[in-house]
């Protein structure tokens, strides 16, 4: 009889916690069925204070595109800079890069084909700024001023970053 009614007991504990359980799972919220990807395995950044958590997944996939056309990953080597001004590093909508080992011509033709790309610059040490801003190109080399990338873009305003 002891083993009938041990029995019995541990068959009913497991029934109370499998109601338990159930009911908990219908009160969590439902989990949205978007896929969203993670692409920050397709950038590394110059130094740990490069500032890239808040980059939206607009900008992640300009990077992860520029590191499939030239097979490299990109470096960022500026990202959000809260106290930027006007600039869309401002909002962490742009990231400055390099891609060790690929020519900036070939960067710069793989930034342009980037599905949701706006701005793209080009300084004169071979960094190249992308963001999701407004469509426009330029170069800026040092305190001379600032030149257009006539090749870059067709039919594009000169402006700031």
């Amino acid at each position: 009889m002891r083993i009938f009614s041990r029995v019995a007991l541990a068959c009913l504990l497991a029934f109370s916690m499998n109601v338990n359980a159930e009911a908990a799972g219908k009160n969590d919220k439902r989990r949205s069925t978007a896929i969203q990807h993670d692409y920050s395995a397709f950038y590394t950044v110059q130094r740990v204070s490069v500032r890239t958590g808040c980059f939206p997944e607009k900008l992640e996939a300009i990077l992860a595109h520029i590191a499939k056309q030239t097979g490299k990953k990109p470096m960022v080597t500026s990202g959000h800079r809260p106290r930027s001004g006007k600039s869309q590093h401002s909002r962490c909508f742009a990231a400055d890069i390099r891609v060790p080992g690929v020519s900036e011509k070939r960067i710069l033709a793989a930034a342009r084909t980037a599905p949701g790309i706006g701005g793209i610059g080009r300084y004169c040490n071979g960094i190249v700024h992308v963001d999701i801003g407004p469509s426009r190109t330029w170069a800026h080399c040092g305190k001379k001023g600032k030149g257009s990338l006539a090749n870059l873009k067709p039919k594009s305003k000169s402006s700031d970053t």
